[in-house]
């Protein structure tokens, strides 16, 4: 690619109309809104032909992208209404090439995609009859962008085009939206535009080199790349750690005849204690047996703890992680069925949730005023505040959304639970219980400190007692994994109540524990898309699809809920950190983010952003293409092994089912072997034979995992899928297997499917129950628990510390 381009002639615009074809009609703005100087297209007269299925006149027409949204809306509108859906997108850059003019401002190269031919002249068809055309795609950037292409198509057939919003799909929202038109936001539109096109040239710029060093059909991306870096660096943070052990000294404590409770030592005369290693400690301890106690002091004093604001995306996500374990894909594409609609039996298609991609935690004053008097009917009115609650504006936040959110109290999970399936309804009602908490009474404690001197050393507990729940009444506080302390939790016990200074304090026991202090936690992706929120990384739209990408593209991997990075994963990112340091930072990829902002807000022109963005991308790519082949060999790993066909040397190198052994010597010799490790592995036998040929069945790794190879390989190719050590209880024969829905959930079922139809959503166990008596038990989860042994059959659980006291 160039690194220059041509400069504007004198008097040109440097507008965003001038990014792309204008063929946007007049007649789409509004009567009061300044005309669109853009050359029209003319209306073409076409005679209606019989039989065509196109609406009489008279009739308006609304697009929306979405079938399930059109159902929804179709409920509400009366006959003078058609509703058709665009089925997401129209149009889009090419596949084929990088589609966008870098010499001539930018000017992206969109074309119809594929299969969508029929659906714009099912959209013309029926727009050059009706009386109006109304485009309904979905409130943002995005969908801003679908209206657009929509209008570049129906505007040939009819001017009369406006743009309505529908942020919940409820008779109230379309009424309000309908009566509120307006015209395509051009800024809105060219921001989305921009976003597009940095992606474009990141992608076919910096895909073909990462191609030449590692291997074909890698790919990188301008903001998931980041997300990448940001999970290897938290990698080396942990690799690198070095724990510090240090002691604390906990005592056991009576006071003017009390129940025992337990006291940590805080000062030693006067100054924190440090307690390095066992001989400090001990030597305490032996200090303090010697002294006489006292209760010194009694502190009790109120805590108000106030509600979190109501959701908006990234919170939705995380906490949806957190609580419900959905991965942030998961959670937008339930979402997108809430706010689309849900059919509720005889009152039909129902939006039940506010548009979900939101960095706002704004509420109308109808959904407080009606939220306000759910609380007061159902909670009494100690639990409603003397004012409707505000939240504060996030630094980033565009506003252009409420907050996620029920669209009315009348469905409460409970009335509705029956129209859900279990997912859609665990997400519905942690929205509704979010919502309706945020307008409740703050939470109310009572903080109870007391110390306990005697000599130099004084002791301390705190105990919070509950005084009203408020809030928590509905929405219980849950600790994110990834704010865990990074030392050690001491033990702790309830205060008595009768406690007062001047009691004396008899001590019953001494206990010096010894920790270590904890490296910082791997990121979940709840954690992930906090970071990447408070960084300034990526939007409400996007956050969803960096942590899914960079999973399914293998630089991450997922292992129980902790995001790893790959060896590939590490690889990519070091060629893109070493080589690319300018472009592949969380500063200058938040600072685009910004700017993409100021085109939204029209603060800036297309063109001005995209050159803040081209000229330090095309400087940092100049030069890099000549260094592939150097970047390729130090990637390159000598091994003290030779090849056993021409006797050079062998090296490890990367290929696309990661790294292998090959000889120096290609392409004269081809010869590859496996990493010695993993040769050792797949030479481990398992007792299986082959079905077909007899021979020993062998572990062997693929691109996809671990699985069972026969050893008489290439003679013979039988494969089976590598079992979890589990038989299948129901047909006695097979191993329990981990598979894949089509949408990526894992379950598992019996090798020996169709034959055998057994399947679990949890993991077997093999130990049988207990209780009943069936042959084996599931591994579940949940957030106050963590992991438990439950039994598919009859429901009794254990807690996993009993397991393995049970089988240890």
């Amino acid at each position: 690619m160039k690194a220059t381009r041509k400069k504007p002639a004198a008097g040109a615009q440097d507008t965003p109309s001038s990014t792309a074809p204008q063929n946007i009609p007049a007649g789409m703005v509004p009567a009061d809104t300044p005309p669109v100087t853009a050359p029209l297209i003319p209306v073409r007269k076409r005679r209606a032909r019989k039989g065509a299925g196109v609406d009489p006149a008279g009739r308006a027409l609304i697009i929306v992208e979405s079938p399930a949204k059109a159902k929804t809306i179709n409920k509400y509108l009366g006959a003078d209404f058609v509703v058709e859906a665009s089925v997401g997108h129209i149009k889009n850059l090419p596949k084929s090439k990088i589609g966008v003019d870098v010499e001539d401002g930018f000017v992206p190269e969109y074309e119809t995609i594929k299969g969508k031919d029929e659906v714009i002249k099912r959209l013309r068809d029926h727009a050059e009859h009706a009386s109006s055309v109304y485009i309904a795609t979905d409130p943002d950037r995005e969908g801003e962008a679908i209206a657009w292409h929509i209008a570049q198509e129906v505007g040939q057939v009819n001017r009369k085009i406006l743009r309505v919003m529908f942020h919940e799909i409820t008779e109230r929202g379309i009424t309000e939206a309908m009566k509120n038109p307006t015209s395509i936001d051009q800024h809105l539109v060219d921001s989305q535009q921009a976003r597009r096109v940095m992606d474009r040239l990141v992608g076919y710029t910096i895909s073909p080199f990462l191609w030449k060093t590692v291997f074909y059909g890698l790919s990188a991306g301008r903001v998931q790349s980041v997300a990448v870096r940001l999970i290897c660096q938290r990698e080396e943070e942990i690799n690198a750690f070095v724990p510090r052990e240090y002691w604390s000294i906990v005592g056991e404590f009576t006071a003017a005849g009390s129940e025992p409770f337990l006291a940590k030592l805080f000062k030693v005369a006067g100054e924190d204690p440090v307690l390095e290693n066992a001989e400090t400690a001990e030597r305490h301890v032996v200090a303090i047996g010697k002294q006489a106690f006292a209760v010194t002091d009694v502190q009790r004093k109120p805590v108000r703890r106030n509600p979190p604001a109501p959701f908006i995306t990234s919170t939705l996500q995380q906490e949806a992680a957190r609580r419900l374990r959905f991965p942030a894909k998961r959670t937008m594409m339930l979402a997108q069925k809430l706010y689309e609609g849900v059919e509720l039996g005889p009152e039909g298609r129902v939006g039940l949730i506010t548009y979900m991609r939101t960095d706002s935690t704004r509420l109308s004053d109808d959904a407080v005023r009606e939220v306000r008097e759910y609380i007061y009917e159902n909670y009494g009115k100690e639990y409603l505040p003397h004012e409707p609650r505000q939240f504060k504006k996030g630094k980033s936040s565009q506003d252009a959304h409420e907050a996620i959110r029920p669209t009315s109290s009348k469905y409460h999970p409970k009335a509705v639970k029956k129209h859900l399936d279990k997912e859609m309804f665990a997400l519905y009602e942690l929205i509704w219980n979010r919502f309706v908490a945020c307008q409740m009474s703050p939470a109310v404690f009572e903080q109870v400190t007391v110390d306990i001197g005697g000599g130099e050393y004084l002791f301390r507990a705190t105990d919070s007692l509950p005084v009203f729940r408020g809030f928590l009444q509905v929405f219980d506080d849950l600790q994110d994994d990834s704010e865990r302390p990074d030392q050690d939790e001491d033990p702790v016990s309830k205060l008595p109540a009768t406690l007062a200074p001047g009691q004396d304090a008899l001590l019953r026991n001494l206990m010096p524990n010894q920790h270590f202090t904890k490296p910082p936690a791997r990121y979940t992706e709840s954690s992930l898309v906090k970071d990447l929120e408070s960084l300034g990384v990526g939007r409400p739209s996007t956050y969803a699809l960096i942590v899914d990408t960079i999973q399914v593209r293998k630089y991450v991997e997922q292992r129980e809920r902790r995001l790893y990075p790959t060896e590939l994963g590490k690889a990519v990112n070091k060629i893109l950190v070493e080589n690319f340091p300018n472009l592949f930072n969380v500063e200058f990829t938040a600072r685009m983010e910004e700017e993409l902002d100021t085109i939204a807000s029209g603060r800036q022109s297309y063109r001005q952003v995209m050159d803040d963005f081209y000229q330090p991308f095309i400087r940092s790519v100049e030069g890099v293409d000549r260094k592939s082949a150097a970047i390729k060999r130090s990637l390159q790993e000598g091994t003290d092994q030779v090849c056993d066909l021409c006797g050079k040397p062998m090296i490890i190198k990367w290929g696309r089912n990661g790294r292998f052994m090959a000889c120096s010597g290609y392409p004269a010799c081809k010869n590859t072997r496996q990493l010695p490790e993993e040769a050792e592995q797949t030479r481990h036998a398992v007792g299986i034979k082959c079905d077909v040929c007899g021979g020993d069945m062998i572990i062997k790794g693929g691109r996809f995992g671990t699985f069972l190879g026969c050893s008489n390989y290439p003679a013979c190719k039988n494969t089976r899928p590598l079992g979890i050590g589990v038989k299948c209880s129901k047909c006695k024969e097979g191993d329990i297997i981990e598979r894949k829905t089509k949408r990526k959930r894992t379950f598992y079922g019996c090798s020996r499917y169709p034959d055998c139809d057994f399947a679990s959503w949890d993991r077997p166990v093999d130990r049988p129950c207990d209780t009943c008596g069936n042959p084996y038990l599931v591994l579940k989860f949940n957030q106050s628990r963590g992991e438990y042994l439950a039994c598919p059959a009859c429901k009794a659980e254990i807690a996993k510390e009993e397991e393995k006291t049970a089988t240890g």
